[in-house]
């Protein structure tokens, strides 16, 4: 590629960007431009004459495949940016299994469930399954069946069938396969299957993919792994990127050794150490180092910075939480007069979620604008789902849990009787719930209106599926009849309390149809591509909610800060049980926990406060507060400690009062 040049790397990234025969683990610490190298070396490789259809770069997060494409188009221009492959691990596995599922007794049209679908599914099991003296939870069976995929398991274990759990997992699994129907932990495992056992699909994917990046490899799991492991041919060019000591997701599978031992995976790797930092002060990042330098198990790195040394980290010691959310609250809103700083440029992080209640309350006090990142996905939105599921039932009408939604949405004539009824006959005759509609042994059993109702829902779904079915279809739009000819529009209005909430909904609608017509003019996977892509948006944590699209101080766990960063951070709750979590003592997970306050530390760029409270509301009453034993693996010298009332007592100098009447008297004069 003519005109491609290195610019702007220190020695270690050059030497990361410039390897690229043969194994690389790059050792990437917090704020040391990853994605800088990740997409500079894909640049690279295509200036040595690498065809860009032949580069697979693999990250977790939609957000995170999107960046580095943007920052690719930059790089090496629009149409060869366009034949990499940057995907997500779940939409890699989709592109997989389109093109081969069919080998493991599914059909290429399959349906994507999310965790919703999976719950009705599961509880739907359950009732079915138990007897009546036994209970299960279905979030435990959801949980429990999910690591038993991540961990490569796709039927209960020999000794568990007989158990209710594992009679709930087998029949889950078939019903799954009986409605055609694959969830987010199937595509994983499923797609491992399909390569480990059909050898010409995997030289199919090897011959497209000869060179392979991994993002994030800490927090792979063991099917990720043998998947990459299975990508990757003879040529073994496999680059993974990543930190141990930021692997923070040990409960929900992923396994920090894949990084550790990645030599015994790939043999004879090159490994390239990143260190040097150019988000924080160095008093920020010797606080890093020593606090992760206690953990046993992990690739020595240490961080340094060409900043200053900036301000020491203060410690402080709270009387309660209420103390402690105050003090947050006023003195976020007195920097950002007398520093003339933004709202965006605080953080607020904190270990779980209920802290969040009396920070909220006193920024509302003080007028002081704020985001919460995570809530209700807007996926998770009635009207998005029923919209979806109609597009998908039109696609797959053995996709039960969609057929199901919408048989009644609008009502028309399919009460809970006729559902019941067409689910029963649906079990006894080991089919879907839309071949038990279809046959005339059921509807003979039904009342003269009932058959009616049932024969016209049924002639609806067929003639749209026939429709969209048919060569050189306008299927946005006729996705767009399908939903007025049910007034599903009307329908939505009159389910609403107020107008405002009409009106929000229906823009949701519109905006879904919008996005698909969209999708159509960039892809041509149609109405399947266009639910796959929805589906996969959906992926662990990674989508916010709308208030994190808007302004104002953030507020964020400690798991969902990871990759953010801020000038000023508060870090709140260094208190035994709370961080340390208690529960990571009875599972040997200290180490985790101790990383989990490495990645706080390290998204602080200028300052960072950090408290404890020696009393924090539980359960309604006051209870007492052990500090934090990590606050004791900190470098003193590194640290300011005090009290709030020794805060609140320390002289103030001269310099500082004045600025601060200089900025308020600016800021008078401009109102």
């Amino acid at each position: 590629m003519a005109g491609f040049r290195l610019f702007d790397l220190n020695p270690e990234q050059d030497l990361a960007v410039r390897t690229i025969n043969g194994p690389l683990l790059i050792l990437a610490g917090a704020g040391t431009g990853k994605t800088r190298v990740i997409t500079m070396r894909v640049g690279y490789l295509i200036s040595e004459g690498v065809d860009p259809s032949n580069i697979l770069a693999v990250t977790f997060t939609n957000k995170a495949a999107t960046e580095m494409r943007e920052r690719l188009l930059g790089l090496i221009g629009k149409d060869a940016a366009k034949k990499v492959t940057m995907s997500t691990f779940h939409a890699l596995c989709v592109r997989i299994l389109r093109s081969g599922i069919d080998r493991l007794g599914y059909k290429n049209n399959f349906s994507i469930y999310d965790e919703g679908d999976q719950m009705g599914l599961i509880k739907k099991i359950i009732t079915r399954t138990a007897a009546r003296d036994e209970k299960l939870d279905p979030n435990l069976a959801k949980n429990m069946i999910s690591k038993a995929k991540n961990n490569g398991h796709r039927q209960p274990e020999p000794g568990q069938e007989q158990s209710l759990l594992g009679a709930v997992f087998a029949k889950y699994q078939a019903e799954l396969k009986t409605l055609n129907a694959v969830d987010f932990d199937d595509l994983l495992l499923l797609a491992v299957q399909l390569l480990e056992e059909h050898e010409e699909v995997r030289q199919l994917w090897q011959k497209r993919f000869h060179y392979l990046m991994v993002d994030e490899f800490q927090d792979t799991n063991l099917l990720q792994l043998r998947l990459v492991m299975q990508l990757a041919d003879a040529r073994n060019n496999v680059a993974v990127v990543g930190d141990d000591d930021q692997s923070i997701y040990g409960w929900r599978g992923a396994e920090v050794t894949n990084i550790l031992e990645f030599e015994s995976h790939f043999a004879n790797p090159t490994v390239v150490k990143l260190e040097q930092n150019y988000r924080s002060t160095n008093s920020i990042l010797k606080t890093a180092n020593k606090l992760i330098g206690n953990n046993p198990r992990r690739r020595p790195k240490s961080l340094w910075s060409a900043h200053n040394e900036g301000e020491k980290v203060r410690v402080i010691a709270m009387k309660d939480d209420r103390q402690e959310a105050e003090f947050v609250a006023e003195e976020i809103q007195r920097r950002q007069v007398t520093e003339d700083a933004k709202w965006e440029d605080f953080a607020i992080l904190f270990r779980m979620n209920a802290q969040s209640r009396l920070i909220e309350q006193n920024l509302r006090a003080r007028k002081i604008p704020y985001r919460v990142i995570g809530g209700k996905s807007f996926f998770d939105r009635r009207e998005v789902k029923d919209l979806l599921a109609y597009a998908s039932c039109v696609l797959n009408t053995d996709d039960d849990v969609s057929l199901l939604r919408i048989v009644n949405t609008p009502a028309r004539g399919m009460g809970p009787s006729i559902v019941e009824s067409a689910i029963e006959f649906s079990t006894k005759a080991r089919c879907s719930v839309w071949k038990a509609l279809q046959d005339e042994a059921f509807r003979a059993e039904l009342p003269t209106r009932s058959y009616k109702a049932v024969a016209a829902f049924a002639e609806l779904v067929d003639g749209y599926e026939t429709r969209l079915n048919q060569p050189l279809a306008d299927q946005p739009a006729i996705l767009r009849a399908l939903v007025e000819e049910v007034g599903y529009l009307e329908d939505l209005r009159r389910s609403c309390k107020t107008p405002e909430e009409g009106l929000s909904r229906e823009t949701n609608v519109k905006d879904m149809l919008t996005a698909f017509e969209d999708y159509g003019k960039r892809a041509s996977e149609g109405l399947r591509g266009f639910l796959d892509e929805m589906m996969l948006r959906q992926e662990k944590e990674e989508e916010k909610d709308e208030d994190s699209k808007g302004t104002g101080v953030t507020l964020i766990t400690l798991h969902a800060a990871k990759g953010l960063e801020f000038p000023h951070v508060y870090l709140l709750g260094l208190e035994e049980g709370l961080l340390p979590h208690d529960r990571s003592k009875l599972e040997g997970t200290v180490d985790e926990e101790r990383r989990l306050l490495y990645v706080g530390i390290t998204r602080a760029m200028r300052t960072l406060a950090m408290t404890w409270c020696q009393h924090r509301i539980k359960f309604g009453s006051p209870a007492p507060c052990i500090v934090s034993s990590f606050l004791k693996e900190l470098p003193p010298e590194c640290l300011d400690q005090r009290s709030l009332g020794q805060l609140m007592n320390t002289p103030v100098a001269q310099e500082s009062v004045k600025g601060r009447f200089d900025a308020m008297r600016a800021l008078l004069e401009q109102k």
